[in-house]
């Protein structure tokens, strides 16, 4: 049935409003069942059979990817198929989960919508590099796996696991052997039921009606060595660390307790002060780089330079340029900086720009700083909204290229004048460029004519006055004045340097106060994994046994 409206607004407005709405739903939904089928074959590869049954919540996001984790790279892809309620759907190889290893199922137009309950059927026919020798009896092999499991924010209630090992054709019932440890959280005892399949294949059966769909359960068993191919069972290497470990022990004990000692308790203290310290350069929020895809286009330079995780120190010197081209402000001070704002303001101004010149006005430094980071988590959450359902890799590479192609249409203009006025254009742009200092100054081998606006942000720059040391040349058009492309790009690298130093302070002290409330250290808890972009956890195996072949996590995105 046609609805027709008698004015075209107001379709546009509804349209507007429900892609409004939609962009600002999260994933939310019940995992009520989770069947996973684990085929030991008789080549020493491993066959997985998932089926997922979802129930989506009313007002939820739309669950239209699950991301399968896989033990480790060795699977055949052209042996994967999946199919939502029966039909077939697409697989596909943009896996956003944490792992390693997996790949994307891909919904398509079968996409769970709020308030549905969708059946998804994984089928992954051949995954090498499964098993082990057994820590315990050197005649068996082991394997060890992990079911799929989503994140405790996104997926709610009860969810009925099983688990079913088949372990390879001729192990008898006596000779298999299923690991005695219970998986952590497990609220079901550890004992499976055994019996013997359709195809009289021994069989490991692990269920449990009040599991949940965000805890890493881990299930393992062995079974005797000649049942399986020599060569498919992953051996250590003939270098026996150990063993040299051990010689070393016995021959030089003192010296390899005090170099144990000293990586300890002072290489990894140092190191851990490594890593922290780039962790707090990081703010974007985690959920960014990993949820979504395709390119998310409209982004300006400063939030693109946010999106690339750029100094703050350049971001906010980004912001300044933007506010003094648009005549909303003018420096009348470098040390301390300190800004003439134009009233009223300009309107073609962006909200950040405008939480910028406010900050300004903070009488005390260390307001204004405060207010300089609440500004800047404002913008890296508005950021992280404009993202949604959009890849990060795509997204940055995308701007990247922008910032590439104005560096070459400002190397391949014909005369001074025009370059100029095209990079006066593309500042902020150019400014993404990592290598931007050294660039200004290979591009630029003669004079850069200043932009007409720089008055307004150097206030010791006087077209008038005589020239000044840095040899500044008339230029043939409008009385403008060029300075050295090295003069210039210096003035820009002294302004950055400058916000640091004179108004953020120490650049990691104040980064680490905003990467605290956006990307905050996470919690550490039994589950495991990490984040997955809007619904899903994947985990990077660590299984302590030799018989490790931990399938890890994906999700819902």
């Amino acid at each position: 049935m046609k609805l027709r409206l008698s004015s075209a607004f107001l379709l546009i407005f509804l349209l507007f409003a429900i892609t409004t709405s939609v962009a600002a739903q999260n994933y939310s939904f019940r995992l009520d069942q989770e069947l996973v089928h684990v085929y030991w074959n008789s080549d020493g590869t491993m066959t997985l059979e998932y089926v997922f049954v979802f129930a989506n919540e009313g007002g939820a996001a739309a669950i239209d990817f699950v991301d399968v984790g896989m033990p480790n790279g060795h699977f055949d892809r052209s042996s994967i198929s999946a199919d939502v309620n029966g039909q077939p759907v697409a697989i596909s190889s943009d896996y956003q989960g944490s792992g390693s290893y997996g790949f994307a199922v891909d919904l398509g137009g079968y996409a769970i919508q709020p308030g549905q309950t969708g059946r998804v059927h994984v089928y992954v026919g051949r995954i090498s590099n499964v098993l082990y020798p057994d820590d315990d009896d050197a005649n068996y092999v082991s394997g060890v796996f992990s079911p799929t499991w989503f994140g405790s924010q996104f997926v709610h209630g009860a969810t009925n696991l099983t688990v079913i090992f088949h372990l390879p054709p001729g192990v008898q019932p006596a000779e298999g052997r299923y690991h005695e440890r219970p998986p952590i959280g497990w609220p079901c005892g550890n004992t499976p039921q055994t019996a013997l399949d359709s195809q009289g294949r021994v069989r490991y059966t692990w269920a449990c009606p009040n599991a949940n769909g965000y805890t890493q359960y881990t299930f393992g068993a062995s079974f005797p060595k000649q049942y399986v191919p020599a060569e498919a069972v992953v051996t250590r290497p003939a270098f026996d660390l150990s063993g040299l470990i051990n010689g070393i022990l016995d021959s030089l004990g003192v010296l390899f307790f005090f170099c144990c000692f000293g990586l300890i308790f002072i290489g990894a203290p140092i190191l851990g002060v490594i890593n922290e310290r780039k962790r707090k350069l990081q703010y974007m929020p985690p959920k960014v780089s990993i949820e979504g895809h395709g390119i998310k286009r409209g982004l300006t330079a400063v939030e693109a330079a946010l999106l690339m995780e750029q100094p703050l120190d350049k971001v906010m010197t980004m912001i300044l340029f933007g506010v003094v081209k648009k005549g909303a402000a003018e420096v009348v001070q470098r040390d301390p900086l300190e800004l003439k704002v134009a009233s009223p303001l300009p309107e073609n101004l962006h909200e950040y720009e405008k939480d910028f010149l406010a900050a300004f006005a903070e009488p005390s430094l260390a307001s204004r700083r405060k207010a300089l980071q609440e500004m800047t988590v404002k913008m890296i959450k508005a950021v992280s909204d404009k993202m949604k359902g959009f890849g990060r890799r795509e997204t940055i590479d995308y701007y990247k290229a922008i910032m590439e192609r104005a560096w070459q249409q400002i190397e391949a203009a014909g005369t001074p004048e025009v370059k100029s006025e095209m990079y006066e254009q593309a500042l902020e742009w150019t400014m993404l460029d990592k290598d931007y200092d050294e660039r200004t100054r290979r591009v630029f081998t003669g004079p850069v004519y200043v932009p007409m606006w720089w008055g307004r942000f150097d206030p010791t720059y006087r077209p008038a006055a005589a020239p000044r040391p840095a040899a500044p040349t008339a230029s043939p058009s409008g009385g403008r004045v060029g300075l050295p492309g090295a003069a210039l790009a210096a003035s820009v690298m002294n302004s950055v340097q400058g916000f640091s130093s004179r108004i953020m302070g120490d650049v990691g002290s104040f980064t680490s106060g905003i990467t605290n409330r956006t990307n905050p250290l996470p919690n550490t808890s039994s589950s495991g994994g990490k984040s997955s972009g809007g619904g899903g956890h994947s985990c990077a195996c660590a299984c302590a046994c030799a018989g490790c072949a931990c399938a890890c996590a994906g999700g819902g995105r």
